[in-house]
């Protein structure tokens, strides 16, 4: 004869799980209960860590996380400075100073290769996936494109250094008010990342038209400088390049917002436009 428990067929007098009605002969899986007068130290059940199942697993990742993301944010404080000094070597007319800025872009490519051999060992070894993956190749890429920022700081203060003995045209136009438009944008695009805010991304990438419309005064301006007279053209040309150089930090400040937003929601856009 059989009864019904909780909609399943058992046998009368028995127990459930337990065949016939016999007792068991092993010890109850449950864990003992834990003994609020004895010392955590002392208490024989498993530890709270051995309880927590995938979120106790999950720490190293969270961890490796964490320290992957302060790197690069790390690096991206080292690229604004630079942005920064480079323009001040070319106000200051110093030529010195403008040397160790070329020489302090060594320590970004250093900053991005720690930065990648972090993100392969975790990759390599916690095997990340949907979010965190995401999260990973996302950075990987901020790295790149901060790197790449670091290059063109260093380009401008080589333009610097060449037109420190000569005396400014013009003031050297609007390339002092380009640059800390640009050092802002850096800033900005860094504050997104650190809270994965995709409105600020969004915001940050559209003041880039500021800068391009920056870039293109100070284009006309050269030019026309050059044509009224043709001492202008050295000067001029140097100019012209280091103003190149900060219209593509900004165009890669927009990269990095659009990692943002994929971070942010998956979602692939193009702020370029």
């Amino acid at each position: 004869m059989s009864d019904e428990r909780d909609g399943l067929p058992v046998d009368a007098g028995s127990d459930p799980g337990m065949g016939g009605g016999a007792e068991p002969e092993h010890p109850s899986s449950e864990p003992p209960a834990v003994d609020p007068a004895i010392p955590a130290s002392e208490q024989t059940g498993p530890s709270a860590d051995a309880l927590s199942g995938p979120r106790h697993a999950r720490r190293p990742l969270d961890r490796d996380e964490r320290e992957i993301k302060d790197n690069v944010l790390r690096m991206g404080a080292l690229v604004e400075e630079q942005i920064r000094a480079a323009i001040r070597t070319l106000v200051e007319h110093d030529a010195e100073a403008a040397a160790a800025v070329i020489a302090g872009d060594r320590q970004i490519n250093e900053a991005q290769h720690n930065v990648v051999a972090l993100i392969t060992r975790v990759i390599a070894t916690q095997q990340p996936v949907a979010r965190d993956l995401r999260f990973l190749l996302s950075l990987d890429h901020v790295a790149y494109e901060l790197e790449r920022m670091g290059d063109h700081a260093a380009s401008v203060a080589k333009q610097s250094r060449k037109l420190a003995p000569f005396p400014p045209l013009k003031r050297y136009v609007d390339l002092p008010a380009m640059g800390e438009a640009v050092a802002q944008l850096v800033h900005g695009v860094l504050r997104a990342l650190v809270d994965v805010d995709e409105a600020l991304a969004r915001q940050v990438a559209a003041r880039d038209d500021e800068v391009d419309h920056l870039y293109h005064r100070i284009f006309d301006e050269l030019l026309q400088l050059m044509r009224d007279h043709p001492d202008n053209v050295d000067r001029g040309a140097r100019l012209l390049f280091a103003a190149h150089y900060l219209e593509r930090i900004g165009d890669r400040v927009t990269n990095i917002a659009e990692d943002v937003v994929f971070l942010a929601s998956g979602e692939i856009s193009d702020l370029n436009d």
